[in-house]
């Protein structure tokens, strides 16, 4: 028995372990690296110790440190999580010698399937359908060559210590063998510490199938279902639905024996995962087991209503399983997706920075698991999975619907995510049709435009013009009584490209201009999602263009808005007051406040040299600190202001006299 539990993980793994804890009544503890002193399971839980810097290996890794953080707090049980330390066997045995329940399977159990190798031998003798493959000791490249002949192109070079594509390569070709597997050697060695490789026939196009069993101390075993994992980015899983629209039940049950045969061949105890490749024949090879809870688990819970991670700390205290195999029963469908900090457009370079803001849009059958809040920092040491976004359905398209809704409508502001990516996926015929395999997005997908950066339309610069200009006026609803003959202008920068937009107020609203277009947005009106905020600097502006009648979340913050439209989330960065020093209407050299507001600070005196570029006041107004800064080389020849003054929008600030400009 034990009663109190530290998770050895962050992010949302942690968030979600510790609530199941929490509801079952045990006490909780985290552990965070210095990167995470503000992330939300450490408050969540109800103890915190720092274990290290940021770098995983001096924390998260550190099996020293979290053993320490375990007797430190006096907890008597270590819930893993899934990645780090997971599958580590000398972790578990460690935990065991510490005098801590360890929340996963045998030591014997992650040791055997921790070797692909090994593990493949053992389902072998276990009669589960295995790929035709190469697993031996001889790991000379003379052996792996004459082998991977022997089977036969296409071959698969895979990593047998590690897993996650990393040390994994597809080999058509003869003349690509000898490189592809030193090269995978040599990722396997710099990931995993071990060199050892496996070969296996490739199976092109296959659908990568899952199967979840559970089993506890006193001898049953049971499978809960699928989960069709087939779609994935170099060999990553992106999208995971339960069950599969391929899999027949005759041909799920003839699988979920066969993982339970693999869970009892190794004397497993706890939630595991037996993974499989299957043809378009139906036929099922195993792939490798995953000796943990998986990312993936939730699909699983909505299913067959229940709580994985309680049957975890249930197993772990010696109790039966909940449900026999007769007792289970699946019900509806579930999609899940993961939120990562990546931007598809650029190879799905991961994206690191502030979360400026996090709206998660919850509705009917929706769970969002996520670790994150506004305000914190996505760092570059760890995974750049930031959330799972899950739905349930009474079928497959309601999940469906309900997964692409959830997408458009949540918004993360201030690091590029994937989430246009992901809504296009599951929005792709060849998905909607059931018919997606592992080749699917880099064969049917490959030229989706959510892979190339997203193209701003008129209406997404006027927008992004009008959320400036509502943020200089006093209401949230625009109701002019008339025209106003001069334009507003308002210089816009989105990703490499640059637009002045005019806007003109008429009665009706906001007439738009943009090189020779013209748009009317008219029934303007924001909705603050704070209290306080009027006008607000986030919310949603509702607008009407035409007889179209539409809405658009957005976000100030400093010189840039954040627009999120029809599921298209796009930053706009204002150049309006640098530019609009050499205008006409300004002049140059002419600083002036851009919107009512405070002035925070003075960076500059009368007589001092300034340069192009340089800040010369802190402007605070809507909650916010803007930076105004000159537009030009000059001599500042007048500071009508001073700190703490309130000024009015468009009052002079700073007067410049630009170099070259005679007295």
């Amino acid at each position: 028995m034990f009663s109190k539990l530290l998770i050895a993980n962050r992010g949302e793994i942690a968030v979600r372990i510790i609530k199941t804890a929490r509801a079952l009544g045990y006490r909780t503890v985290a552990v965070y690296s210095e990167a995470d002193s503000d992330a939300p399971h450490v408050d969540l839980a109800d103890e915190a110790v720092c274990i290290g810097p940021a770098s995983a290996a001096q924390s998260y890794l550190n099996s020293e440190r979290l053993l320490e953080a375990a007797r430190l707090t006096g907890a008597d049980a270590i819930h893993p999580g899934y990645g780090f330390l997971s599958e580590n066997a000398g972790f578990a045995q460690a935990c065991v010698e510490a005098g801590r329940v360890f929340i996963g399977p045998p030591v014997a159990a992650i040791e055997l399937m921790g070797s692909k190798g090994r593990a493949k031998t053992a389902m072998q003798q276990a009669d589960v359908p295995c790929v035709p493959g190469y697993q031996g000791s001889d790991q000379s490249d003379a052996t792996l060559l004459s082998e991977a002949r022997r089977l036969g192109l296409p071959v698969m070079i895979k990593a047998s210590a590690g897993g996650g594509g990393r040390g994994m390569r597809l080999v058509q070709h003869e003349d690509e063998l000898l490189a592809s597997i030193k090269t995978a050697r040599s990722e396997a060695l710099s990931a995993f510490g071990d060199g050892e490789l496996i070969l296996e026939k490739a199976i092109i196009d296959p659908r990568h199938i899952e199967i979840q069993v559970f089993a506890d101390q006193h001898g049953q075993c049971i499978y809960l279902g699928e989960r069709d994992c087939s779609i994935q980015r170099r060999h990553q899983k992106v999208v995971e639905e339960a069950p599969s629209p391929f899999v027949s039940p005759a041909l799920r049950q003839r699988m979920g024996e066969a993982a339970v045969q693999a869970a009892r061949s190794c004397g497993y105890v706890g939630a595991g995962t037996v993974e499989f490749l299957v043809d378009a024949n139906e036929h099922f090879y195993f792939l490798e087991m995953n000796t943990r809870l998986q990312v993936e688990h939730p699909v699983t819970e909505l299913i067959t209503g229940t709580d994985l991670v309680a049957w975890q700390l249930q197993v772990a205290a010696g109790k039966p399983l909940p449900m026999t195999q007769a007792q289970l029963c699946l019900t509806g469908h579930a999609m899940e997706v993961r939120l990562y900090a990546e931007d598809p457009a650029q190879g799905f370079l991961p994206q690191t920075g502030t979360i400026i803001d996090w709206q998660p849009a919850p509705g009917e059958g929706v769970r969002i698991d996520s670790g994150i809040v506004a305000g914190q920092q996505v760092s570059p040491h760890y995974d750049p999975m930031l959330a799972k976004i899950i739905a349930w359905g009474a079928d497959r398209e309601e999940a469906r619907r309900r997964l692409v809704r959830t997408l458009e409508d949540s918004r993360l502001f201030g690091v590029t995510v994937n989430a246009r990516f992901l809504r296009n996926l599951i929005s792709h015929p060849a998905f909607i049709a059931g018919a997606a395999t592992t080749g699917f997005i880099n064969g049917p997908f490959a030229g989706d435009p959510s892979l190339s950066p997203a193209q701003p339309r008129s209406l997404d610069w006027a927008l992004a013009s009008v959320v400036l200009h509502l943020g200089s006026l006093k209401t949230n609803t625009l109701n002019w009584r008339r025209p106003q003959p001069l334009p507003w202008a308002y210089k816009l920068r989105q990703a490499e490209v640059s637009a002045t937009v005019a806007l003109y107020e008429t009665a009706e609203g906001l007439e738009v201009q943009l090189d020779d277009q013209r748009l009317t947005l008219a029934q303007l009106k924001q909705t603050p999602l704070e209290p306080g905020g009027t006008p607000a600097a986030r919310g949603q502006l509702s607008f009407t263009l035409g007889t179209h009648r539409q809405h658009a979340q957005y976000l100030r913050h400093l010189d840039q808005v954040y627009l999120q439209v029809q599921g298209r989330s796009l930053c706009f960065t204002d150049l309006t007051y640098q530019a609009a020093a050499s205008s006409d209407t300004q002049g140059a050299g002419r600083l002036v406040a851009p919107m009512d507001g405070a002035i925070v600070e003075l960076l500059t005196e009368v007589g001092a040299e300034v340069k192009k570029g340089q800040t010369l006041v802190i402007l605070e107004a809507m909650k916010m600190e803007h930076q105004l800064k000159a537009d030009c080389d000059a001599v500042v020849a007048k500071i009508p202001v001073v700190k703490g003054q309130q000024v009015k929008i468009r009052q002079p600030l700073v007067q410049l006299t630009p170099h070259g400009t005679a007295d």
